[in-house]
C-alpha cells in the first residue's frame, strides 16, 4: 500500500476557521478562533488520514503577488482583518512546536507551493490528500491527488472529497478544465477579472462545448447566446490574463525535501504549553505528558504527603511563625479528605485525615495557624470557610485572607474561569499540569486512593500556587487602581454571601407541588387550543413539526429553512405573535413549560433536608460585576407573567419571622444622571418628579400634566434602552415602531439630556483608546470587541462601553449596601438575616419583634451606600412570602 502526504493550505484554512469559529481571546488578549479552528481541522484530517507525511504551507505575505506580472492589473482583494493577521504567527509557532514542517518561500502564493508538492508527490508514488478552503485547487485533482475543502460551523466540521472524477461530475468538466471556468467566470475573492457578463453557468457550458478558452474562441461566430459571444470577443485578452492568474504552478522552485515532511508524533512537551498558553483546553487531552513535564520551576519535587503525628506537630509548628501561608482543604461530602498548606518553594505538605490525623486535629491546628499568620491565600475562599473560626470572620480577622481568584477576576473579568494552572500560567508564567490532567475524571477521594502522587501534586499546586501569585496579583490591583475595590468590596463581600448561601430560604414543598400540579393543567389546556387552531395534533415541542405546521400548512411568513428544518427560534416568533393568535398561544406554551421543568419541577431537587434552598451566589461569573445565583437561579424567576410571580408565593419566612424586600429605585438611571453629570437629569430628580413622565413631557414637547400612559410609557423605554446602549432599531423592536421614529426619540432624547450623550461618547472613545472602562469605583471592564474589524462585533462592544460603566457602578453600590446591612445585623445582634439578592433587589427575613429596626438599617444602608449627585432610594415593601413582599 502506497504512503500518503497531508498538504495542509496555511492561510486558506485560517481564513475559513476565522469567519466559522466565533471570536475567542486568551488571558493575555490574543484572538484565537481561526487558531483554534485550525487545528480543530488539522487533527480531524490526521485521524482520518494517518499520514506518513505532512506539510502546510503558507503565504509569505498577503497572497496578492502572482498577479504582479501582469501590469496595470490591480486586484481588489480585501486586507487579512488584524485580528487574523495576528493568530498567522501563532498558528506557526505551534505547528513548529508540534514537529510539523513549514513550507513558504517570498514571491510564490502557498498554492503554488501546494501545487508543485502535490505533484512531486503523486510522481514519487505518494497518495496525496491537499487541504484547503480554496477551490481553485479542484485543478490539481487527479486519481492520486485528493483535494479536501473544509467546512467549518458551530455544528463542527464538514469536509467535501474531490478526486478527478468528482470534480467532473459536480462541475461537468476535468479538473484541468476548471481552470478555463474559473478564468471565464472571474473571482473577485482570488483578484481573477474574469470575463464581463459571463457568469457560471455560461462558463461551463462553453467549456463543456469546447475544452478551452482558445478553442472557444476559434470557435467564436458559434458562441450562443450573442452576448457571450461579444463578451468574450471584446474582452479575450482579458480571458487569457484571468486563465494565467487562475492557473497553480506546479514546478515552483522551492526548497523542499520530502523526508524531512516525516510526520512523527506532535503531541511533544512543547506543543503541550503552546496549547495551554492558547487555553485551548478540550485539545489537551490529545497529550500524554508526564506530570513534571509541564512545570518549569521543578517544584513537584518538594510535595511531601504526612500521615505521622509527630510530622504534622513539625509542620504546624513551623507554619506558627510563618507571616504568610497558602492553603487548600480537602473535602467531599463525608467530610475533610486532608489539608494542603504551603509557605515557601520548597515547604508545601499535604495532611491527609487519617489514623491519628482526625479531621478534627487537623481543623483545630490549621485555626491555630490562622490566627498567626499577616496573610492566608486560597482559591475560592468561600468553598473554605466552612473549616474558619466565626472570630476570624467578622471585623480585623477577615483581613489576613486573600482570594487569588477573586483578585484575577477582578484583573479580567472576562475568563470562564480562574483555575489555578490559569493563574500560574498568567501571573507567574509557568505551567503547571490542571485537576484535569491530573485526576481526569476521579473524584478526590478516589484519586487518593488510585492515583495517590497525582492527587498529592493537585492539592500541593493548588495552595502553593495561590500562595506564589497572591503578591503579584495585589501588585497588578494597585496598578490598575483596583485595590481598593478588592480590599474593601469583594473580599468582604465573601463573608456576606457565605452567611446568605448558608441561612438559605424556607420553601413550602406542597405548595410547590401544587403550583406544579396548576402549571400541567394550563400547559395541556393549551396545547390543545393550539392542536385545535392548527387543525391537527402534533408535538409541540418539536422544532421540526411546529415548523412544518407554521410555514407550511398554514402559510406564515419569516419561515428560515435549514437543514433540520425551519427555525422557529424566539425571535422569529415574536414577529409573527402580533398577527398570529396560534403563535401567541405557542410562546405561552413554552413560557409555562418553561415554569414547571425549571422552577416547578427543578427547585424540589434543591431542597435540604431542613425545608430550606441554600443556593450558590457567585462572584467570578459576570463582566459587568453583578452577582450571579446558581444551584438553584433564584435571579432568573420569570416575573412578567403573572403565573411566573405567583411561584415566589412558595418563598416563605419561618415561624415568627416576615420578609422584608428593599428594592433600590431606578439606580441605574440615577448613576447615569451622577456619572453623566447631566443638569436636566440631576434637576429632575432633586425635585423628586416622575422621571418617566418628565422626560416624555421634554421629549415630546408635552405638558407634564397632559403627558398620556403611551408617551410615558415610550419614554421609560427610551430612558432604560439608553442605559443599556440601544439603537434606533432595538427601541423600534421594543416600541413596535419604525426605525426612524425610534431615531426621532433617541435624538429628541440627547437633546434633552445633552450630558448623557457626551458622556456615553466618551466611554466609547475611552474603550477604543484604554481597551477598557471603569465603574464609579474604579472597576474595570475590558471591551476587545470594539477595536474589531467586524462591524457587529465593533457595535456590541460600543454598548458594552456605554452600558458597563453604569451596571457595574449599581452592582457595586448593592454590594456595599449588602455587606453594611448583614454586618450592622450582626453588631447588634439581630436574628434578622439577609438571604437573596437578585440585582437590585434585597430580600431579609426579619424577626417581627426586630421589623421597625430591620426597616431602619435597611434604609439607612441602602441609601447611604453611595455619594451620588441624585439621592439612593429605596422602596421597601414587608410580606408572609416573597410574591407579598416585593
Amino acid at each position: 500500500m502506497s504512503e500518503k502526504i497531508v498538504l495542509i493550505d496555511g492561510h486558506s484554512i485560517l481564513n475559513r476557521a476565522f469567519y466559522g469559529v466565533p471570536d475567542l481571546t486568551n488571558a493575555k488578549g490574543l484572538h484565537t478562533n481561526a487558531v483554534y479552528g485550525f487545528f480543530h481541522i488539522l487533527f480531524k484530517i490526521l485521524e482520518e488520514e494517518k499520514p506518513e507525511y505532512l506539510t502546510v504551507a503558507f503565504d509569505v505575505h498577503a497572497p496578492t503577488f502572482r498577479h504582479e506580472m501582469f501590469e496595470g492589473y490591480k486586484g481588489t482583494r480585501k486586507p487579512m482583518p488584524e485580528e487574523l493577521r495576528q493568530q498567522v504567527p501563532v498558528t506557526k509557532e505551534v505547528l513548529k512546536a508540534m514537529g510539523i514542517q513549514i513550507v513558504e518561500k517570498a514571491g510564490l502564493e502557498a498554492d503554488d507551493i501546494l501545487g508543485t508538492i502535490a505533484k512531486q508527490s503523486e510522481a514519487a508514488g505518494l497518495e496525496v490528500s491537499l487541504v484547503s478552503g480554496d477551490r481553485d485547487l479542484l485543478q490539481l485533482a487527479s486519481k492520486h491527488i485528493k483535494i479536501r475543502i473544509p467546512k467549518t460551523k458551530r455544528t463542527g466540521t464538514e469536509i467535501e472529497d474531490y478526486y478527478d472524477v468528482d470534480v467532473k461530475e459536480k462541475y461537468q468538466v476535468t479538473p484541468t478544465e476548471y481552470i478555463d471556468v474559473k478564468a471565464l467566470m472571474g473571482d473577485s475573492s482570488d483578484n481573477i477579472p474574469g470575463v464581463p457578463g459571463v457568469g457560471e453557468k455560461t462558463a461551463t457550458s462553453l467549456i463543456v462545448a469546447y475544452g478551452s478558452i482558445e478553442k472557444a474562441y476559434g470557435h467564436l461566430e458559434e458562441i450562443k447566446p450573442k452576448r457571450a459571444k461579444e463578451a468574450l470577443r471584446n474582452h479575450y485578452d482579458m480571458a487569457q490574463m484571468s486563465k494565467k492568474l487562475a492557473t497553480i504552478e506546479v514546478n515552483a522552485d522551492i526548497p523542499y525535501e520530502q523526508e524531512k515532511a516525516r510526520f512523527t508524533n506532535p503531541y511533544t512537551q512543547e506543543a503541550y504549553r503552546k496549547f495551554k498558553e492558547l487555553e485551548f483546553k478540550n485539545m489537551l487531552g490529545r497529550f500524554e505528558t508526564d506530570i513534571t513535564d509541564v512545570t518549569d520551576d521543578g517544584i513537584g519535587r518538594h510535595f511531601k504527603k504526612v500521615t505521622m503525628l509527630d510530622q504534622a506537630e513539625e509542620v504546624f509548628l513551623q507554619a506558627l511563625n510563618q507571616e504568610k501561608i497558602g492553603f487548600f482543604l480537602v473535602k467531599e461530602e463525608e467530610g475533610l479528605l486532608g489539608l494542603a498548606l504551603a509557605w515557601s518553594e520548597t515547604k508545601i505538605y499535604y495532611l491527609a485525615a487519617e489514623g491519628f490525623l482526625t479531621a478534627e486535629y487537623l481543623i483545630s491546628k490549621f485555626q491555630d495557624v490562622l490566627k498567626k499568620v499577616k496573610k492566608a491565600a486560597v482559591l475560592n475562599l468561600k468553598e473554605q470557610l466552612w473549616a474558619i473560626p466565626k472570630e476570624l470572620t467578622e471585623g480585623e480577622g477577615r483581613n489576613r485572607f486573600f482570594d487569588v481568584a477573586l483578585g484575577a477576576y477582578l484583573l479580567n473579568p472576562l475568563k470562564s474561569g480562574y483555575t489555578y494552572e490559569d493563574l500560574a500560567k498568567d501571573y507567574g508564567n509557568w505551567m503547571v499540569p490542571s485537576k484535569i490532567d491530573l485526576l481526569g475524571k476521579l473524584s478526590p477521594k478516589r484519586a487518593y486512593q488510585e492515583q495517590e502522587e497525582k492527587f498529592l501534586s493537585w492539592v500541593c499546586f493548588h495552595c502553593h500556587t495561590a500562595l506564589k501569585c497572591m503578591d503579584m496579583i495585589y501588585a497588578k490591583l494597585k496598578e490598575t487602581g483596583m485595590s481598593h475595590l478588592f480590599d474593601e468590596i469583594e473580599m468582604p463581600l465573601v463573608f456576606t454571601l457565605y452567611d446568605m448561601e448558608q441561612a438559605g430560604i424556607q420553601v413550602r414543598t406542597e405548595e410547590l407541588k401544587a403550583y406544579g400540579e396548576e402549571l400541567a393543567v394550563k400547559i395541556r389546556k393549551m396545547e390543545k387550543e393550539i392542536h385545535k387552531e392548527a387543525g391537527e395534533e402534533f408535538n409541540i415541542n418539536s422544532p421540526k413539526q411546529l415548523g412544518m405546521v407554521l410555514f407550511e400548512k398554514l402559510k406564515m411568513p419569516y419561515g428560515k429553512k435549514t437543514k433540520t428544518g425551519y427555525s422557529t427560534a424566539a425571535d422569529v416568533l415574536d414577529k409573527l405573535a402580533g398577527e398570529y393568535p396560534i403563535v401567541s398561544k405557542i410562546l405561552e406554551y413554552r413560557q409555562l413549560a418553561k415554569l414547571k421543568s425549571t422552577y416547578a419541577d427543578g427547585l424540589a431537587n434543591y431542597i435540604g433536608e431542613d425545608g430550606r434552598i441554600h443556593g450558590s451566589f457567585n462572584q467570578t461569573i459576570t463582566a459587568t460585576g453583578r452577582i450571579s445565583s446558581t444551584e438553584p437561579n433564584l435571579q432568573n424567576i420569570p416575573i412578567r407573567m403573572e403565573i411566573g410571580r405567583q411561584i415566589r408565593k412558595v418563598f416563605v419566612p419561618k415561624d415568627g419571622f416576615v420578609f422584608v424586600d428593599a428594592d433600590y429605585s431606578q439606580i441605574e438611571l440615577r448613576v447615569l444622571a451622577h456619572m453623566s453629570g447631566d443638569e436636566n437629569l440631576i434637576e429632575a430628580y432633586k425635585h423628586a418628579e416622575d422621571i418617566h413622565r418628565m422626560t416624555a413631557s421634554r421629549v415630546f414637547h408635552t405638558p407634564y400634566g397632559e403627558v398620556t400612559d403611551l408617551q410615558r410609557r415610550n419614554a421609560k423605554a427610551v430612558n432604560f434602552g439608553i442605559v443599556y446602549g440601544i439603537s434606533s432599531f432595538g427601541l423600534s423592536q421594543d416600541l413596535s415602531i419604525t426605525k426612524k421614529e425610534a431615531g426621532e426619540y433617541i435624538k429628541k432624547y440627547f437633546e434633552t439630556y445633552p450630558g448623557i450623550q457626551d458622556f456615553l461618547e466618551g466611554l466609547v472613545k475611552e474603550a477604543r483608546e484604554t481597551g477598557y472602562v471603569t465603574t464609579m469605583f474604579g472597576r474595570r471592564r475590558p471591551v476587545p470587541e470594539i477595536s474589531s474589524s467586524n462591524f457587529m462585533q465593533r457595535s456590541f462592544g460600543e454598548r458594552i462601553a456605554m452600558n458597563s460603566p453604569i451596571q457595574g457602578t449599581a452592582a457595586d453600590i448593592i454590594k456595599i449596601a449588602m455587606i453594611r446591612v448583614s454586618q450592622a445585623f450582626k453588631e447588634k445582634n439581630l436574628r434578622s438575616r439577609l438571604i437573596l439578592q437578585v440585582h437590585d433587589e434585597l430580600l431579609v427575613e426579619a424577626a417581627k419583634e426586630e421589623l421597625s429596626l430591620v426597616k431602619e438599617i435597611l434604609q439607612a444602608e441602602m441609601e447611604s451606600a453611595a455619594q451620588l449627585a441624585v439621592s439612593l432610594e429605596v422602596d421597601m415593601k414587608i410580606g408572609n412570602n416573597w410574591y407579598d413582599a416585593h
